[in-house]
């Protein structure tokens, strides 16, 4: 069985970021990307419905501003989802506007992550990501 951590972002940049940031502290899990809030919805039922052994991911780190579908339309779609309400989203965005938060967590997001702006502080966001969504959410074979 294949698990990931699934990465939504359009920012090339962030994305670039976020990949080395993950892979310079060997995170435990594989990142899996999509591009827009599309693609993630697309990738997701895929998973859903592959019987080849593909499972859904462990982890989502979803960005708010993406094309397509927005994130918050993302985060609502997974969270009311019951095949998938339970996998932890991880709101990981730009935006500290307080009426996002808020309707981020209605939504069901886990947690709310502000991306710093320097690759340090970047990466050490991304270790203590890895360490604690993937040392609470062991995979049950």
């Amino acid at each position: 069985m294949f698990h990931s951590i699934l990465l939504v972002e359009d920012n090339l940049a962030d994305l670039e970021l976020t990949r080395r940031a993950f892979q310079r502290h060997q995170a435990a899990y594989p990142l899996q990307e999509a591009h827009d809030g599309a693609e993630a919805l697309e990738m997701v039922a895929r998973l859903q419905s592959d019987e080849s052994g593909a499972s859904l991911p462990l982890l989502v780190l979803l960005d708010l501003r993406l094309p397509k579908v927005n994130g918050f339309e993302v985060l609502r779609q997974l969270k009311s989802n019951p095949k998938t309400c339970h996998v932890p989203v991880v709101v990981l965005t730009s935006s500290s506007d307080h009426s996002d938060i808020q309707h981020a967590y209605t939504l069901g997001a886990n947690s709310y992550l502000i991306k710093p702006m320097n690759y340090r502080e970047f990466s050490e966001m991304a270790a203590t990501i890895d360490q604690y969504w993937m040392g609470v959410n062991v995979p049950l074979e």
